[in-house]
């Protein structure tokens, strides 16, 4: 398939100034931002990095930037409330991050990694009013939706400085036109607005023709949430705020409708190989083969092949009657990071109770007896001592690691 079809069936074409999205088959130069404004990208971003992962791969240029300068403002984020400005150290230790997660999701591929500190930071305030904001038109920004959420009914109001991100955002885009080429901003849907900023700046200050393209935000059918940091229980790139082995299990538990859409958009396998995975997973839904899949394919391009494996070897000894006793040492260490830890030398109702799985010996007693309770994968109805590496199993999805 060509990029525009390829697009559209991967359900990632929203918003476009193109005519006829036809246009993006013909490779140009084309840049695409994270703000530091966390010290890691999110599934949501993401999705976003698959959609650039694809221009690349058809032949686009890539310029990916670190948005020190914007990082220092804030992007507005439509609610009713100002973002906590960060640190300039903060700022710098996030940049250094998000950029180290580019070189992993693009790893092999070619791109120009750019700051927009780097070009900001001689700008008076002056020259900039006069350069930028003179050509800004206050009453196409006053009608931002996210302005108007801020300033209407209930909103808290809006700073100046947030106020004025388009207006940086913007220059980035005239500022990358004018040295490096770049006709085209890529983004998420809500972007758009920031991103139209830069196609107008050219258009009155170089005459020139720049283009914006824009994937829609992806959202998870069973809450209705997007899949975003500023959202609870986000899913993070970053292996210490969300465990491999977690991350693991966000895809490996999506719902079947969901995991048709996400297999999509985020892995780089072909048509004809996810429908050939979707086929088989509705033959026979219950050993979740797509869910499988997609986990695999995710875990892998954001983790690599070593831990990938050992979250696939932890989620077999939990769920699919492996034994933990053939666990590798870092596997054992990864599953001790995930559920509760005790020393051998204690009895199995001991350790349910210590666990908080039980509230008494006679409890857990009881509960092994009626076949509840199992030791490396065997149903135990014996109150024995564990001197060994072990793993108890309560019901389906409570466990103990003794070691």
């Amino acid at each position: 398939m060509n990029l525009s079809d390829e697009l559209a069936w991967r359900g990632f074409v929203n918003q476009t100034t193109f005519e006829d999205v036809a246009a993006i088959n013909e490779p140009r130069t084309f840049y695409w931002g994270v703000d530091p404004s966390a010290n890691s990208m999110t599934i949501g971003n993401l999705a976003a990095a698959m959609l650039v992962r694809h221009f690349i791969d058809h032949g686009h240029k890539a310029i990916l930037l670190v948005g020190g300068a914007t990082g220092m403002i804030g992007d507005p984020d439509g609610k009713k409330q100002e973002r906590n400005l960060k640190t300039l150290e903060e700022i710098a230790a996030n940049k250094e991050a998000i950029a180290g997660q580019y070189k992993t999701i693009f790893a092999g591929k070619d791109f120009e990694i750019v700051d927009n500190f780097d070009w900001f930071k001689d700008i008076g305030y002056l020259d900039f009013l006069r350069d930028v904001g003179k050509h800004v038109s206050m009453t196409q920004m006053l009608d931002r939706e996210f302005v108007q959420s801020r300033i209407g009914e209930g909103g808290d109001g809006i700073s100046y400085a947030e106020f004025s991100y388009s207006l940086i955002q913007g220059y980035d885009f005239l500022h990358l036109f004018r040295t490096k080429g770049a006709s085209l901003q890529l983004a998420g849907a809500d972007q758009w607005g920031n991103s139209i900023a830069g196609v107008s700046l050219i258009r009155k200050l170089e005459s020139g023709e720049a283009h914006v393209f824009t994937a829609p935000l992806i959202v998870n059918k069973q809450t209705g949430v997007k899949f975003g940091k500023s959202e609870g229980g986000a899913v993070w790139l970053d292996p210490e705020q969300t465990s491999p082995y977690k991350f693991y299990q966000f895809w490996l538990n999506t719902d079947d409708e969901t995991a048709k859409d996400l297999i999509k958009i985020y892995t780089l396998l072909d048509k004809e190989t996810v429908d050939s995975i979707i086929a088989s997973h509705e033959q026979a839904p219950h050993l979740r083969s797509l869910q499988k899949r997609l986990a695999h394919e995710v875990t892998l391009l954001v983790h690599g092949e070593a831990r990938t494996e050992s979250v696939e070897r932890v989620t077999h000894v939990l769920f699919g009657g492996g034994l933990v006793t053939e666990l590798q040492n870092d596997d054992v260490n990864a599953l001790a990071e995930e559920i509760p830890v005790l020393e051998k030398g204690l009895r199995v109702s001991e350790a349910l109770v210590r666990a908080s799985l039980c509230t008494s010996a006679g409890e857990a007693r009881r509960l092994m007896a009626g076949g509840g309770v199992s030791v490396n994968g065997e149903k135990t109805v014996e109150d024995v001592q564990l001197q060994e590496l072990a793993l108890i199993k309560k019901g389906k999805n409570s466990f103990v690691l003794v070691r």
